[in-house]
């Protein structure tokens, strides 16, 4: 991990397009503004994690509904 130092208004550029700037820091933490183009996706990482548990959680739905789909079809030929 690179750890760098920055002060409010001072920027970081990632790649050629993405710019992380330091808009505000106070006792509670920092407000950084991130210019980058619309084809990168931005999120912040509770919510980047808390999707990708959604979405595993979905896949489970529908492997349960399957089955039930199976067990209907097993019991309506019966």
């Amino acid at each position: 991990m690179l750890v760098l130092s920055r002060k409010k208004g001072e920027t970081i550029m990632i790649g050629n397009d993405i710019e992380l700037t330091v808009l505000d820091v106070s006792a509670d933490g920092v407000k950084l503004g991130i210019a980058a183009p619309k084809e990168i996706g931005i999120l912040r990482k509770e919510l980047f994690i808390a999707v990708a548990d959604t979405n595993k959680e979905a896949l489970n739905s529908l492997s349960s509904i399957s089955d039930l789909q199976s067990q209907y079809r097993n019991l309506k030929s019966k």
